[in-house]
């Protein structure tokens, strides 16, 4: 339940970055800025191994307090919210030392490695009023899909049926040539993980829960430890049938989900983020004009932003509130994702619910499998 009393009434939420690199001086350190000047945020903190790299960061964005200790930076600073904006595989220890210094947290994704890393981060929550840790899904927000939602949601175009999901993306020989990509060890897979899981996260949001996962995948292409293109099918529990493509092959770039309803098509196709001229709704024949333009009533164009989403974070924390994407919510595209790459090495179709402790895939994306080699002959030596 929501404290009665926030303890962040009446004053600006004080913020702190976890990682100077490409994410946190790009996306994140934007985002809280203009928090910032709308009076919601300070940004009292930045750490980062590197000390020069977090004395830059610092340096040009007016932070006050460089750090190159975590620990160090919670006990000192005392921060109400920590944006965790490097690799996957230090989420885990970082956002629990947040959590324990009672910061909120909101993390970059691939939100960790395993389930088993989540369940270790959720059991570090707050259970009345947070903290809790939040992933960075943006996609979910904004005018497009609230609106899209709101019409699943209300079965407005009947029934959804059959539904398409792309991130087809291209990565070549330089992008792996740096030391942490392409790893089991450091990003965990490939472009299910890394690339779509975005795509994966909105899918979910608006068709709701998933039963069943048959994958295809390979490397095909470059000689790296992950896979680079995966098919999925998938079914969800309120019947409707799903592909799921995901690659880093692909020269025509393009993120797409398309949904056919009984009553109407929703298509969305962006390659990043996405605002209202992205969507596409097209009803079946016999749909009145009228009822077809509410549906493509989207509103004002508010886009895909990653400024929307922290925005609503900080109203979750001054409400005590979960925030979406946290806990169970936030745990469903990593349950998929981890199915997928079970179904993959297995060639056997994963159930929603199978993956519990015990599982080596619980543990990790690629479970107790020697290497990447799901179909083995059909890919092509690097």
């Amino acid at each position: 339940m929501p404290r009665s009393t926030s303890p962040f009434a009446g004053r600006r939420i004080r913020a702190a970055v976890i990682g100077t690199g490409a994410i946190g001086r790009g996306p994140r350190l934007p985002a809280l800025a203009r928090l910032a000047e709308e009076g919601e945020t300070e940004i009292v903190a930045a750490v980062d191994i590197g000390a020069d790299a977090v004395g830059t960061f610092c340096d040009r964005a007016g932070i006050r307090q460089a750090c190159t200790d975590l620990d160090r930076m919670l006990a000192e600073r005392r921060p109400d919210l920590v944006t965790v904006c490097t690799p996957p595989t230090l989420h885990r220890a970082q956002t629990v030392a947040a959590l324990r210094a009672g910061a909120w947290v909101w993390r970059e994704k691939p939100p960790v490695p395993s389930l088993a890393d989540f369940d270790a981060i959720e059991a570090e929550e707050g259970v009345d009023g947070g903290p809790y840790a939040a992933i960075v899904f943006q996609h979910r927000l904004g005018s497009g899909s609230r609106h899209v939602r709101r019409l699943f949601a209300g079965r407005a175009m009947g029934r959804s049926l059959v539904a398409h999901c792309r991130t087809t993306w291209y990565r070549d020989s330089a992008h792996y040539a740096v030391p942490r990509r392409g790893r089991r060890h450091t990003e965990g897979g490939g472009p299910a993980m890394g690339h779509a899981i975005h795509r994966t996260d909105l899918l979910l949001d608006l068709l709701g829960p998933w039963s069943e996962v048959r994958v295809m995948a390979g490397r095909l292409v470059h000689d790296v430890e992950t896979e680079g293109v995966s098919t999925a099918l998938v079914r969800f529990t309120n019947g409707t049938s799903a592909t799921v493509v995901n690659s880093v092959l692909s020269p025509g770039e393009v993120s797409r989900i398309r949904i056919d309803c009984e009553r109407a098509t929703v298509e969305l196709t962006h390659l990043y983020g996405h605002a209202n001229d992205h969507w596409r709704i097209t009803p079946a024949p016999d749909v009145p004009a009228g009822q077809a333009a509410l549906w493509r009533d989207f509103g004002p164009d508010v886009p895909s932003s990653r400024l929307a989403q922290p925005r609503e974070l900080i109203a979750n924390m001054r409400a005590g509130e979960r925030p979406r994407s946290s806990g169970a919510d936030g745990r469903a595209g990593l349950e998929l994702i981890t199915a997928l790459y079970k179904s993959a090495f297995t060639d056997v179709t994963v159930r929603a619910g199978e993956i519990g402790p015990g599982d080596p895939y619980c543990t990790a994306l690629h479970g107790d499998a020697p290497g990447w080699a799901p179909h083995a002959a059909q890919e092509v030596p690097a």
